[in-house]
């Protein structure tokens, strides 16, 4: 039977707005692919989000990887506020599935300062069961440790989880453990595929 949903975060009930994030800072779009591949395609963003990096630090590592965009580096995180934005329908989902009767859980990839400069966006999670984020656990998804954490954390089994992601990967990490998987598309479509997964 389930009993708990666990959900990602970002780009499931809370957008990731990378890219347009970038252009309004005033970046084009060759620029926007250079900060990308120097920032969010290295290690340094993964042990960023492992809570293993300070801000500088990271930095540094961006840098390393691209020096001659350096300056735009330093304005492309200056401030996080805005790369994380809000559905429209993730507020009745939860109600939904709260009136329900299931527990709400989430797992997710996040930097500290991306938490801290955009709660606002994420304030949501004050209404869950439990959360696990990757920059207080040092470990990040599809990792299966970050699963097993949420497990043990809050005394649930995975066989009454299922669990929602937009990558695949960490979704099929997440069944390894015995947890029912939704590989997020979508929100109507994620719905649909629940109501079969728990009727």
């Amino acid at each position: 039977m389930i009993k708990n949903i666990v959900f990602d975060i970002s780009n499931v009930l809370a957008p990731f707005r990378f890219k347009e994030f970038l252009a309004e800072k005033g970046f084009d779009a060759d620029t926007i692919k250079r900060i990308v591949k120097a920032s969010a395609m290295t290690s340094y963003w993964t042990e960023f989000e492992k809570g293993m990096l300070t801000y500088e630090e990271a930095m540094n590592g961006f840098i390393s990887t691209d020096a001659g965009i350096a300056a735009e580096l330093h304005k492309a995180y200056d401030s996080c506020s805005g790369i994380m934005g809000k559905y429209d329908y993730t507020e009745g989902w939860i109600n939904a599935l709260k009136e329900a009767g299931y527990s709400l859980y989430c797992i997710t990839n996040f930097t500290p300062a991306g938490y801290e400069q955009c709660y606002d966006c994420i304030a949501f999670v004050e209404r869950f069961d439990g959360c696990v984020f990757s920059f207080r656990e040092g470990v990040v998804k599809p990792d299966p440790e970050i699963y097993k954490i949420l497990l043990s954390r809050y005394d649930i089994k995975a066989e009454e989880c299922v669990f929602i992601d937009d990558t695949e990967e960490n979704v099929i990490s997440a069944e390894k453990l015995g947890f029912k998987g939704i590989v997020f598309t979508g929100y109507d479509d994620a719905v649909a595929k629940l109501a079969r997964i728990v009727k």
